[in-house]
């Protein structure tokens, strides 16, 4: 009677746990389409074979032309692991090719795969509780990927200069986050991460700078650039592209009204033709096995 017992509680414990999963995601058919279409891109092209910078590149190069969508991961009223292929903005579109891109390094190519990749990456220590557990700030993103092993900062090593950041935008501005607004009980942790942020060293290229180490940038990095709006760290991300010209250029998603795309100008004009980017942090994707 006992195992009966044991068994009727592993299936409804069981069944519990897989509808919190079911229900902690939130994607569409469409979405496992485009999904399914860059895997077979990759298997044609034998993607698994290339470096990981270079897939990030070409699976980075699959999304141009889609449409720039702010706020995509604030879709929901608790926080889940948003998939949106269709609309994308600067951190989404990063964070979804360098996270296709690892699958297929791996060789690991089902839907379910790149659902557990995407949350390795996007979420604090890979584990995704409640809105906080999201790496909001890109410098905090930098952190917690290091220490996960899969991306390394070079930035330093190719001629960054020191840089210290005091982010408080979030905490001193929970108006502009819903769940914030919604959930005051979140503020102390955010502020709680933007102390820890503020704490860490970090290294830039400054944007009179980056053409001089443009030769040690490789397709694919990750380039952050860093920002002189009040109480942030990171404005906007990308990827880098090395074109047949021999200079990198920046592929990214862009703002409101755009699409994704790579810039006409190499990165180191791009930079320098907004005030507001202070320069950029260099990240390289570690080999996935």
């Amino acid at each position: 009677m006992n195992d009966k017992i044991s068994r009727i509680l592993f299936v409804v414990i069981s069944f519990y746990f897989f509808s919190l999963s079911i229900t902690a995601q939130v994607f569409t058919d469409k979405d496992i389409t485009e999904f399914n279409k860059r895997f077979t891109f990759a298997i044609e092209n034998k993607l698994s074979d290339k470096p990981l910078g270079e897939i990030i590149s070409e699976i980075g190069k699959s999304f141009l032309n889609t449409p720039y969508q702010a706020h995509t991961l604030e879709v929901t009223e608790t926080e889940q692991l948003v998939i949106n292929f269709s609309e994308l903005d600067c951190t989404t579109f990063l964070e979804t090719s360098f996270a296709l891109a690892r699958s297929i390094k791996k060789n690991r190519m089902t839907f379910d795969d790149f659902k557990n990749e995407l949350q390795f990456i996007r979420y604090r220590d890979g584990k995704l509780d409640e809105y906080p557990s999201r790496l909001h700030y890109f410098s905090d993103w930098i952190y917690n990927n290091i220490q996960k092993g899969i991306i390394e900062d070079v930035t330093k090593e190719i001629g960054g200069k020191p840089i210290k950041f005091n982010v408080n935008f979030m905490s001193q501005n929970p108006k502009y986050y819903k769940h914030l607004q919604s959930n005051p009980e979140f503020i102390p942790i955010i502020k709680k991460q933007e102390s820890e942020i503020n704490a860490r060293q970090y290294y830039y290229i400054p944007q009179d700078e980056i053409k001089k180490v443009e030769d040690k940038i490789n397709d694919g990095d990750l380039i952050a650039l860093t920002t002189s709006d009040k109480g942030l760290d990171i404005g906007h991300v990308g990827i880098a592209v090395k074109l047949k010209n021999g200079r990198i250029h920046f592929m990214h998603a862009p703002q409101v009204g755009s699409r994704v795309e790579i810039t006409e100008i190499p990165l180191a004009e791009y930079v320098k033709k907004i005030k507001k980017h202070t320069g950029i942090i260099v990240l390289r994707a570690t080999e996935a096995y």
